[in-house]
């Protein structure tokens, strides 16, 4: 990887000046902590010993993105055991039949994974047509998307004539075989830019390939380059523009897998991979109106990705349908001991396996302000034999996990800090990453070990009211669940369930750890019963 900037610049770095019982008392209003006069006189006579310990760790010098903290988290909580309401099927089982391939190639590059696998299997698409159909609905459309920021157009076609001349050949890959995908681009192929969507790497290089990628090389997938994100895994707004929506030019995609959403829903890709710490799959998921899947905390390996929380950030497929999402994280599912956060458990999955007696957690008061639809889909849930369980989460102050991603995103990022290097973002807004960083570097320790110790608290709160029921069904962005289950480390199924005025509106499950298999076959109940999932925009 391209070493990061120096973090020994003297940007940043506080003056050789006596610390005084004045700073000491002007700085207890940043840390919301009251001293005495007394106390602060000690304090300013010996805290130097302290700023030295910063200065000798500084002067070690940068430390790689890819270097994970020794304190490695875990999703499932001591003395749990994983308990899944889905524990078998075949992720990879493909409808019998996909229906005859359309005529028209706009028809072809807006299907599912699942029909284009189906009619690869049957001999009626090669890998090399669609590839050269989405290639060139990239160079007409991603104009107005801007959501890539490196096609690999040889790279890509190399991979579909080896995935065709292997279907001659009798080698079947599984479904993914010879379909086309987008990868964000904070995930590293080796000799490929990755750019993190940040002026500061915008020539950055892989020097190595990420796991998921080698898992998608391994399945026979066709990597067609590299989508566009918001600068350093946050927002719509990279170096080179702004990734927009793709059913209102005029809006942002969200982000921060802008261009992995953006494009997907625009049919340009057939799928794509995704990150998110805090948002980023669910968020532009919601807006552009892709089904989105966050897997569980650890269950793919973000070896080869940038890092920007160690403990939160996850890898999922953003994709046009349920059962897509559930055959792309088989595929990137697994063990990985490169990265310390990861953990081996099966997934399963059965495309034909119904919903009744599935017990689903709701609260009536995430729905009091809710899109009409939203309520229609618990309709759906009930109607289809599912047990509907009302559930509470008790006050805690769940704001506090903020404090976590904070912390881990200023010290992924010390040196653009340090160098003065984050002046060149783009989006330099009070709310963007370099004000973001800067402020963070006042959060007192003490405050950042109780926001994980509030953490332990969420997860033992969700874990007590998953124990009553097999997921949890919500509108968008209700009751700080994002925030709650991403600190958990809980799975997520974002999908569109209705459209209103021509935007789509999304429908959100969350399930219990480890069983994405359960959020899959609620997710196509209600994308069977809604009958939206052939929509798509006019590019």
């Amino acid at each position: 990887m391209s070493s990061e900037p120096d973090s020994n610049s003297n940007h940043g770095t506080p003056a050789d000046a006596e610390i005084t019982p004045a700073i000491i008392a002007a700085a207890e209003r940043l840390a919301g902590i009251e001293f005495t006069e007394a106390e602060r006189t000690t304090i300013a006579a010996t805290v130097s010993e302290q700023i030295e310990l910063f200065a000798t760790r500084v002067d070690a010098g940068a430390m790689p993105n890819e270097l994970a903290p020794a304190l490695v988290f875990r999703a499932l909580p001591p003395g749990r055991a994983l308990d899944l309401a889905t524990s078998t099927g075949d992720p990879d089982r493909l409808r019998a039949d996909p229906g005859p391939l359309p005529t028209e190639d706009v028809e072809i590059a807006f299907s599912t994974v699942e029909r284009l696998a189906g009619w690869m299997r049957r001999g009626d698409l090669t890998s090399e047509r669609l590839t050269r159909i989405y290639l060139d609905r990239i160079e007409r459309i991603d104009p107005k998307l801007e959501c890539m920021i490196t096609v690999t157009a040889d790279r890509a076609l190399a991979q579909a004539r080896r995935a065709d001349a292997d279907r001659r050949a009798g080698i079947d890959r599984g479904p993914l075989q010879g379909i086309p995908y987008g990868a964000k681009d904070i995930i590293d192929v080796e000799g490929i830019r990755a750019t993190w969507g940040a002026t500061p790497f915008k020539d950055r290089v892989g020097t190595t390939t990420a796991t998921v990628i080698e898992k998608l090389d391994a399945a026979g997938a066709v990597m067609l380059g590299k989508t566009a994100v918001g600068a350093l895994a946050y927002g719509d707004i990279w170096f080179g523009g702004r990734t927009n929506n793709p059913w209102n030019l005029e809006q942002g995609s969200s982000g921060s897998s802008a261009g992995s959403d953006s494009g997907t829903v625009g049919g340009l890709m057939a799928f794509a991979l995704g990150t998110e710490t805090l948002g980023s799959i669910v968020s532009p998921s919601m807006r552009c109106g892709a089904t989105g899947l966050r897997p569980t905390f650890g269950r793919v390996s973000r070896a080869g990705a940038m890092s920007l929380c160690w403990s939160l950030d996850k890898i999922g497929p953003i994709c046009r349908s349920v059962n897509d999402t559930g055959i792309v994280l088989d595929a990137i599912n697994g063990f990985d001991p490169r990265d310390a956060s990861s953990v081996g458990v099966p997934f399963a999955h059965d495309p034909t396996e119904g919903v009744a007696g599935l017990r689903i957690g709701w609260n009536p008061a995430w729905f009091e302000n809710a899109n009409p639809a939203d309520r229609v889909a618990i309709d759906h849930l009930r109607d289809a034999g599912c047990e509907l369980v009302e559930v509470e989460l008790p006050d805690l102050p769940y704001d506090a996990l903020l404090l976590t991603l904070f912390a881990e995103a200023a010290a992924a990022f010390e040196s653009l800090t340090r160098s003065g290097e984050d002046d060149s973002l783009k989006w330099q807004a009070p709310q963007a990453w370099p004000n973001g960083f800067r402020k963070a570097w006042f959060i007192p320790a003490v405050e950042a070990v109780q926001a994980d110790r509030v953490r332990r608290q969420a997860m033992d709160v969700m874990a007590d009211v998953m124990d009553r029921v097999d997921a949890l069904a919500t509108p968008a962005f209700a009751a700080n669940l994002l925030l709650i289950t991403n600190a958990t480390g809980h799975p997520t199924l974002v999908q569109p369930i209705a459209f209103d005025d021509g935007r789509p509106h999304g429908f959100t499950l969350i399930g219990r750890l480890f069983d994405e298999g359960t959020l899959c076959r609620l997710g196509r109940e209600l994308e069977r019963r809604f009958d939206v999932v052939d929509r798509h925009p006019e590019l």
